[in-house]
């Protein structure tokens, strides 16, 4: 182990944010560092468990005391080559990850866990500046092909693995720049797209080929794909929003927030858009609908346009500031967190549900909310219920409509292969990760549904050795 007293000698201390004054202006990272000093002593107070509950929390089986005990020791390189052995983007989550690992250290209990996250964001920073991080050529091929359609985290790890296997691996995404959820779903000042590049340039030189602005069931067929490639793994996401049909869904001004989002981060890239398509907050009054990470980053997006004013509504409960007792450690917490996007500056409300838009000449004007109670039934399911006389109406130019995903989309590859789906929508797969399709797989969001980032690139790994294992 690390430091044998090192949790008890030294407090947790974190690399904390840049000012909100100076950050909101602009959409570069809202975290900041540590130097080398204090991170190799945020290492030491890894007490290395009996049971490391972190790594039992880590969606890809991290090997936390080990790579924590190399930065003690300032075995860099080696700390990077463990991390990357069970994860093929430690810079992606170690940037976005909310940390299920944190929230199981033992020293969680008394409320100051190992900074977890913050320390695999260091080890590969350091990794790839000390030039620990290079391509990996395979040194021979198998001769199969595998087709790879989408390129969030489930499929860059599942291309990653498979390249590394041997196989030629041809990654397709419908959008003009890989990444998916990575590239146009989270805002640059929670994660620099330069980063994906970086990691993109490596496996473009290790052979992995990249189709962009190819939709697949578009501009390419499955059977296409079908004959030309010995195995085609779909890692589509779950792109499908929770809508809202509610009397004027249909108003000028009521938008998806993904839709917001990703045209940010295009025109952070460089695009331009009219001003009739500009999905613009500048000088509105805003409201997220929906408690979760999206509507948070919908805030922040929001106030770096300079809106009016930020206001996010959930229709839960407002969830407690320490654990209830029904939710112990080392289990995730279900409390209130709070992001730097609501530090920056909005109003969040709970138990409060949509009754309708209210607009003039077609645009959005107001909207009507109501209060509501939460209660259990005879049979213990909870029912929602609107309390009398707490109806009103609030002035508002934007919704962006924040309420999760509901399942992949199905127009498309979906349909054409005719899958067959689970009861929530979502492309049914077997142990081995097959669909209902021959020579077809699925992995990520697009079989699992709406989860973490790490969840996705544990998917796309475990898919990547079952696909190995059917070329085989």
């Amino acid at each position: 182990m690390a430091d044998p007293r090192g949790f008890i000698n030294i407090p947790r201390k974190e690399g904390g944010n840049r000012p909100i004054s100076e950050r909101v202006d602009d959409y570069g990272e809202v975290e900041q560092t540590l130097n080398q000093e204090d991170r190799v002593l945020q290492a030491s107070r890894c007490m290395d468990c009996g049971i490391p509950f972190c790594h039992w929390a880590c969606p890809v089986g991290s090997k936390i005391p080990e790579w924590q005990d190399a930065v003690y020791k300032g075995e860099w390189k080696l700390a990077s080559e463990i991390l990357h052995s069970t994860n093929s983007f430690p810079e992606f989550t170690g940037r976005i990850c909310p940390n299920p690992c944190e929230k199981s250290c033992v020293l969680a209990i008394h409320k100051e866990a190992v900074t977890i996250r913050e320390n695999e964001a260091s080890i590969v920073e350091k990794a790839f500046k000390e030039g620990y991080v290079q391509p990996n050529i395979p040194a021979k091929r198998t001769g199969k092909k595998v087709a790879v359609v989408g390129s969030g985290p489930a499929g860059m790890s599942a291309a990653d693995l498979l390249n590394q296997a041997g196989h030629t691996v041809t990654l397709f995404e419908k959008d003009d720049a890989i990444g998916g959820l990575l590239r146009y779903g989270i805002p640059d000042f929670k994660l620099n797209k330069k980063v994906i590049d970086r990691r993109l340039a490596i496996f473009e030189k290790e052979g992995i080929i990249f189709k962009t602005s190819t939709a697949v069931g578009q501009d390419i067929t499955g059977e296409e794909l079908l004959k030309d490639f010995d195995a085609v793994v779909l890692t589509i996401g779950a792109m499908k929003p929770r809508d809202l049909p509610v009397e004027g869904r249909e108003l000028s001004g009521v938008h998806f927030a993904m839709d917001f989002l990703k045209q940010q981060n295009k025109v952070n890239r460089g695009e331009q858009f009219t001003n009739g398509e500009r999905l613009i907050a500048t000088g509105k009054n805003v409201l997220v609908i929906g408690g979760g990470d999206t509507g948070s980053d919908c805030i922040g997006t929001s106030i770096r346009q300079k809106a009016k004013s930020v206001t996010q509504i959930e229709i839960l409960p407002k969830p407690p500031k320490e654990r209830a007792d029904g939710n112990p450690w080392p289990y995730w917490p279900t409390v209130l967190k709070t992001s730097t996007s609501h530090e920056e500056g909005c109003e969040r409300r709970w138990s409060l549900n949509t009754k309708r838009f209210i607009g003039e000449e077609g645009k959005l004007k107001q909207v009507e909310l109501v209060e509501v109670e939460w209660t259990k039934d005879e049979n213990g399911q909870w029912k929602m219920n609107e309390k009398p006389e707490t109806a009103e109406v609030i002035d508002v130019e934007l919704v962006l409509l924040s309420m999760g995903f509901v399942s992949p989309v199905h127009e498309g590859i979906v349909n054409e292969f005719g899958l067959d789906l689970d009861g929530r929508g979502n492309i049914k797969i077997d142990g081995n990760y097959q669909t209902s399709k021959d020579k077809v797989f699925a992995a990520g969001d697009a079989s699992n549904g709406a989860s973490l980032v790490v969840t996705a690139i544990a998917k796309g790994r475990e898919a990547a050795e079952k696909v190995h294992e059917f070329l085989s």
